[in-house]
This record gives structure tokens, C-alpha cells and sequence, in this order.
């Protein structure tokens, strides 16, 4: 009897599809109410794009392999919000200098992390968090606390409110931002050879891969995509506050994982994390509306990684 096996990336979409129909059936869901459920989903969606564009990094940093996972994520999140907040102060003209100058720093974090792995042979995980105290320790010497600043009108225009159609421009951000994404994963050299040093460094250091080269170019990828949600966050919430992007850590690995990305790297895609962030978004909603501690989130968030992850191995042991 032939087995069926669905792919991960579909697999998270349609978790997030029974977990939208859940959230309505709930006494304070959106029941058969279709402006309602609409107005719900394009929110949930809207949510969902922050960590899904903060995940991009982290999915890059996976596939490559070699054990990778980016530690230093919130910490490069936070220090590239308060950037931003500091930079605009409520001046519409300072919006594109303080982007650049957002994912600019990350890339930079970024790049130290992968000259650390690269040439001082710094376990990844090791890296990445002693990085994140580096840059968590330097962002309260410099502002002792406190962050004065502001978000600019055009901000907060361009994110969190509706451009076309009542969709909010977050989400159309996110959409040309995974087009960009998918082009830069499937359709480049630097994609091909992301895939290749995942699966064997060796191997693909015998083809001519410069590993090294892809390594340093990863993890500054990482960091300055890190650093765009930074600035993202900061232009939707309004305010900043010392351990913004702290929130989004482990949710970025998660999102990753539920996607479907191998954690030993040389295998997975963005939509498959884009998917994984609408379920971790969904989940987070649903257990808000049930009026669930923080505690129970993140039991049931690390439960349903944990549970993803064993069906995924064991679709892989199947087509093996």
C-alpha cells in the first residue's frame, strides 16, 4: 500500500488553516462572521510577516549546515530598532538613512559572527550567543536604560496601516520581500552553493565552492536581514524598549523548523518558513484569546515544534 506523504511547507499551511478555523469556533472568535474572519486573517498575516522576515536570516544560516543557528537574532533585532528610533525622531526624511544604517550594523554583527566560525572555528551556537551578550551589553552601557526617540509618520503609513485594497503595507513588503527571497535561493549561484556546503562542506569544497566565502556571506545576510526586522518592528509597534527583539529568538528557529528546513542544513525553502511563522502566529492568537499565562504558550509552542519535527523525520525514514 503506497504511502502519503505531504511536504512539510504544506503540511505547516494546512495547520494554519485548521488552527484559523479553531480561533473562529472560540466564544471570542470571529464565528460566521466573514468582515470579521477577513479582518482577522489579514491581522494574523500582518503579525506573521515581522517574524517571518527576521526567520529569513535564520533559514539561510541552517541550510548552510555545520550545526549553524543564529543565537544572536534578538539582540541584533533590538539594537537596530533602537537605531532606528533614535535616527528618525519623528523625521520622515531620516527613514531611508536609519534602514541603511540598521542593516548595515547587522551585516556587520553578522559578518563577525562568520569570521568568529570561519577562521577562529568558534562553534556557531557559541558564537552567535556570546555575540548576542556583546551587543546586549553594549547597547546598555551606551543608552543606560533609557531610549529617546520616534517613529515617523511615513512609518507607521507604510507598515501597520492599509495601502491597497485594506491590505496593510507590511504585508505587501512581505510579499515582494519573499519573491526576492525566492530568487536569491533557487535562481543564483549563491543559492546553489548555499545548498551544496549544507549537504557537504567537503564535497562542495572539492567543486570549487569557496566554503569560507559563503560561510562570511551568510551570516552577514543573516544579521542584515536581522536588522530589517528591527527596523520593521520598530515602524509597526511605535515605541522601542531595551529587549524588543528578544521575543523573536526562538520563534525564528521554531518558524524555521516547522517549515520544514533540515536543522543539519542542505535542505528546506522560505515559503515553508513563511508557512511556519503563520502557524507560530497563529498558535501564539489562539492561546491569547483563551486568555492562556505565558508559561502555557511556550509549553504548547515547544510541544508542537517537538511534534513537527518527529513527523518530518519520519516522512523522510519513509521516502528512505
Amino acid at each position: 500500500m503506497k504511502r502519503i506523504t505531504i511536504s512539510p511547507p504544506v503540511a505547516a499551511v494546512l495547520l494554519a488553516i485548521i488552527l484559523f478555523v479553531l480561533s473562529g469556533l472560540l466564544p471570542n472568535g470571529f464565528g460566521s462572521n466573514m468582515a470579521v474572519a477577513k479582518a482577522q486573517a489579514i491581522n494574523i498575516i500582518r503579525l506573521s510577516v515581522f517574524l517571518g522576515i527576521i526567520a529569513a536570516g535564520q533559514t539561510l544560516v541552517i541550510i548552510s549546515g555545520s550545526e549553524g543557528i543564529d543565537l544572536s537574532v534578538g539582540a541584533v533585532v533590538t539594537l537596530s530598532a533602537i537605531i532606528t528610533y533614535v535616527m528618525v525622531n519623528g523625521q520622515d526624511g531620516m527613514v531611508f538613512p536609519a534602514l541603511v544604517a540598521a542593516i548595515l550594523v547587522g551585516a556587520a554583527i553578522g559578518l563577525f559572527n562568520g569570521i568568529g566560525i570561519s577562521f577562529l572555528k568558534v562553534s556557531p551556537l557559541v558564537m552567535t550567543l556570546g555575540m548576542s551578550g556583546v551587543v546586549t551589553g553594549m547597547i546598555l552601557v551606551v543608552q543606560h536604560g533609557n531610549v529617546s526617540g520616534k517613529v515617523s509618520p511615513i512609518m507607521t503609513q507604510v507598515i501597520a496601516r492599509p495601502l491597497v485594497l485594506g491590505i496593510p503595507g507590511a504585508i505587501i513588503i512581505w510579499i515582494f520581500f519573499a519573491g526576492l527571497m525566492w530568487l536569491l535561493m533557487e535562481r543564483t549561484t549563491y543559492g546553489k552553493h548555499l545548498f551544496a556546503i549544507g549537504t557537504n562542506r567537503v564535497t562542495a569544497r572539492l567543486s570549487g565552492v569557496n566554503v569560507t566565502g559563503m560561510v562570511l556571506a551568510t551570516y552577514a545576510l543573516a544579521g542584515a536581514l536581522a536588522g530589517l526586522g528591527g527596523f520593521l518592528v520598530v515602524g509597526n509597534a511605535g515605541v522601542v524598549f531595551i529587549n524588543i527583539g528578544n521575543p523573536f529568538l526562538f520563534p525564528s528557529i521554531a518558524a524555521v523548523a516547522v517549515g520544514g528546513t533540515l536543522l543539519s542544513g542542505g535542505k528546506g525553502s522560505y515559503f515553508g518558513t513563511m508557512a511556519g511563522a503563520l502557524v507560530l502566529t497563529l498558535i501564539t492568537s489562539l492561546l491569547t484569546t483563551m486568555q492562556m499565562p505565558d508559561s502555557v504558550r511556550r509549553m504548547v509552542l515547544g510541544a508542537t515544534l517537538l511534534v513537527l519535527i518527529s513527523i518530518y523525520g519520519r516522512q523522510r525514514g519513509f521516502r528512505q
